[in-house]
């Protein structure tokens, strides 16, 4: 097992305990190894009771800023470039609004909306639908709302792309690491035969860092705690009106949108 699965494996393994049960667990498990690591120090995380994200559209200055976001996603998980785009793996994808909105799309809209580029990735719901579904639980919500994903649970069956409204899960069809480029050895690459999708940067929240897209959008992405009153998405989404994608499924998604205003 490379050096990069078995961190993510510790940060994502601890990380879970902590949701459930405090930070006291890093004593118990190997503690030296954790104590000594810069990267698992404790203390070092990022934590929530809700983590969510908002997407001001007003704030993308250009096309390139989009870019940016999926260039970073890419790298920091280590995402493949397939040949064939039946293949494709994505977890944060641009979408115009047509597609990204279906149930709010009307002809008579403002062309400016309908001519936006909108940066779609999985929801992280309040009501995965994907986590009823899925027979091993390799997809699962953790305490602090992410809906995250064991790859070593995973049988492919795909259970859990057919019931996400979003199309934010991909399937590796193909073995994707001859098609990886500039291996991040922070987190694990994948094989044939799993499913895969955003996790908001759990592994970067345990070291202390904020997501990567968030990171590279120049302030266009906001990230925070949603049952903190006095978070900055809270106090952007209470100024802002804000919108979410496919709301009618049920879902409670805690991605938003803000399209309109200043």
């Amino acid at each position: 097992m490379s050096t990069g699965r078995r961190q993510f494996l510790k940060a994502a393994g601890v990380t879970g305990l902590l949701g459930l049960v405090g930070s006291p667990l890093l004593k118990i498990f190997a503690p030296g190894e954790l104590e000594a690591s810069s990267e698992f120090r404790e203390g070092a995380a990022l934590t929530a009771r809700r983590w969510s994200l908002v997407v001001d559209m007003k704030a993308f200055p250009t096309e390139e800023s989009y870019t940016k976001c999926i260039e970073a996603c890419n790298y920091t998980h280590n995402i493949p470039r397939m040949d064939n785009e039946k293949h494709e793996v994505k977890w944060i994808w641009p979408e115009t609004y047509e597609h990204a909105f279906p149930d709010n799309y009307d002809v008579y809209l403002s062309e400016n909306i309908e001519s936006m580029t909108f940066l779609v990735l999985c929801n992280h719901c309040d009501n995965p639908p994907c986590v009823r579904v899925c027979p091993t639980k390799a997809t699962f919500k953790r305490e602090d709302g992410i809906v995250a994903m064991d790859y070593h649970r995973c049988i492919g069956c795909r259970f859990c792309m057919a019931a996400c409204p979003y199309g934010a899960r991909s399937f590796n069809w193909r073995d994707p690491r001859p098609f990886t480029k500039n291996v991040n050895p922070l987190y694990p690459t994948r094989t044939k035969g799993v499913v895969e999708k955003c996790n908001f940067c759990a592994d970067r929240l345990y070291r202390g860092e904020q997501p990567a897209c968030v990171e590279a959008s120049g302030g266009a992405l906001i990230f925070g705690d949603l049952k903190d009153k006095d978070s900055n998405v809270r106090n952007i989404l209470r100024t802002k009106f804000a919108i979410t994608r496919k709301p009618d499924r049920g879902t409670l998604p805690r991605v938003y949108y803000i399209i309109g205003g200043s």
